[in-house]
């Protein structure tokens, strides 16, 4: 004899793999880890100190 499937359970659960699919195929598409977007941060830190550390300091006698 056939099992009993409860098909509001049934059809639950096939939406939640078919949406768990598509996440995780969205993420390794369009996602980052973690230690890349810090890693990004921190290029653009280092970055930002280096341009302000070039900068001239205005003279006293300078306009403005």
């Amino acid at each position: 004899m056939a099992e009993v499937v409860n098909l509001n359970r049934f059809r639950k659960d096939k939406a939640r793999r078919d949406r768990r699919a598509e996440a995780d195929a969205n993420a390794a598409k369009h996602g980052r880890t973690k230690a890349e977007r810090e890693l990004d941060k921190a290029r653009a830190e280092k970055s930002a100190r280096d341009h302000d550390a070039h900068r001239r300091d205005p003279g006293p006698d300078s306009p403005g």
